[in-house]
């Protein structure tokens, strides 16, 4: 069975890298999970920040909660008090805790100090650590995520490469140098139907 991760709203705020995490998810390579909290948060802050419109934002946390409808963590209020994390993130970590993840994903990672996840069987990652601990465990289904992520982008549509480059500038780097390390580059003509998580 896959792994549980929580994922922090701010590796989901950015399209093309919630997206990349979201399909190796959908893959099978882990089980996704966000908070009511975070989610709250990811809605404010695409209005506020991004300029989204609302129903553009809602749409977006719409079709992840369809894609995992089991992803959604509640009830966790109770465990924050004493939490020993930066307060603002204190409701990432009560969540991951109720709901058994074995990872939280995060830009955040100095707001997570090791004291403050001892004993909860927690370790806090960049999201570029996560996927290129993806691409060691499985490589071919990360390859075939991105190449279909590619190959259904829209508004703009992206070539593989093009793609690449986004994800370099969503602060995943070295995990983009690995992907080109192993596979080279590969051909951008193939398109590919499915499901997106990005408006």
């Amino acid at each position: 069975m896959a792994f549980p991760a929580f994922l922090d709203t701010n590796v989901l705020y950015g399209a093309v890298l919630a997206d990349t995490l979201l399909r190796v998810a959908e893959a099978g390579a882990y089980r996704p999970h966000w908070s009511t909290d975070v989610l709250a948060e990811l809605s404010r802050n695409l209005v506020l920040r991004a300029g989204l419109g609302l129903d553009k934002a809602e749409r977006r946390i719409e079709q992840m909660e369809q894609a995992f409808p089991d992803a959604s963590v509640t009830d966790y209020t109770g465990l924050i008090d004493g939490l020993g994390c930066d307060p603002k993130d204190r409701h990432v970590l009560a969540a991951a805790i109720y709901a058994g993840c074995q990872v939280i994903v995060t830009f955040n990672t100095k707001d997570f100090p090791t004291v403050s996840v001892e004993g909860f069987g927690i370790t806090v990652v960049h999201p570029q650590d996560f996927l290129l601990d993806q691409l060691d465990l499985f490589p071919r289904l990360v390859l075939a995520a991105l190449q279909a992520q590619a190959a259904t982008s829209r508004r703009p549509e992206l070539s593989y490469s093009q793609l690449l480059g986004r994800l370099r500038r969503a602060g995943v780097g070295a995990f983009v140098d690995e992907v080109r390390h192993r596979f080279g580059e590969l051909p951008d003509d193939e398109r590919i139907e499915g499901r997106r998580f990005q408006t």
